[in-house]
């Protein structure tokens, strides 16, 4: 299936696929593919650092669940339908949103670019964290590559990424997303 163009139809489709994940998983402490961070982890930074992003760029407060050190899955699901409900809405998806490195944006596009964004490419973390499947949609992948190629120095200095690792040169384009953004494509956790 092919991901919407719409940003809060492709939150709600990358989310599902994350939720999906996030039910599947049998172990929160089974090791991740981002360094020091266990499957909880994947999680908690999802639900950690968007509410303060969104509130310091819109005034607008997120819903708050239960830790995810309480009980993971049901604070993905307060987190994720907070952010659902705020796409859904049109009187909050077209306000402005502000932030002092990137400017003046749409709230749906500045949630699409920074968020979702980020939730797509940790479905991978916690996918293969847990056994799952890991497969990501092709097209977004690609995005999201293009994208992130053209400012790649700049990615580099954020500290949100890891060095860029080497992949075949016929690699997919998820292997080669994985590996731009400092994942080892073929990490099996062992």
């Amino acid at each position: 299936m092919a991901l919407s163009d719409r940003p809060a139809e492709r939150h709600r489709q990358v989310a599902a696929l994350f939720t999906d994940r996030v039910r599947g998983t049998g172990s929160w402490d089974a090791p991740s593919p981002v360094d020091g961070w266990a499957a909880r982890d994947v999680v908690r930074h999802l639900t950690g650092w968007f509410p303060g992003f969104l509130a310091s760029g819109t005034g607008i407060d997120l819903p708050r669940g239960p830790s995810v050190d309480e009980n993971p899955v049901l604070a993905w699901q307060v987190h994720r339908d907070g952010v659902q409900a705020i796409l859904d809405d049109p009187e909050t998806a077209h306000r402005e949103f502000t932030n002092p490195r990137i400017g003046r944006l749409s709230l749906e596009s500045a949630v699409d670019r920074f968020y979702t964004a980020d939730v797509f490419m940790h479905t991978w973390d916690l996918s293969r964290a847990t056994g799952q499947d890991d497969r990501l949609d092709p097209g977004l992948c690609a995005r999201l590559l293009g994208e992130m190629e053209q400012m790649e120095q700049v990615i580099r200095s954020s500290g949100h990424y890891g060095a860029r690792v080497e992949v075949p040169g016929d690699a997919d384009v998820q292997t080669r997303l994985l590996g731009f953004i400092g994942r080892d494509p073929f990490w099996t956790g062992r």
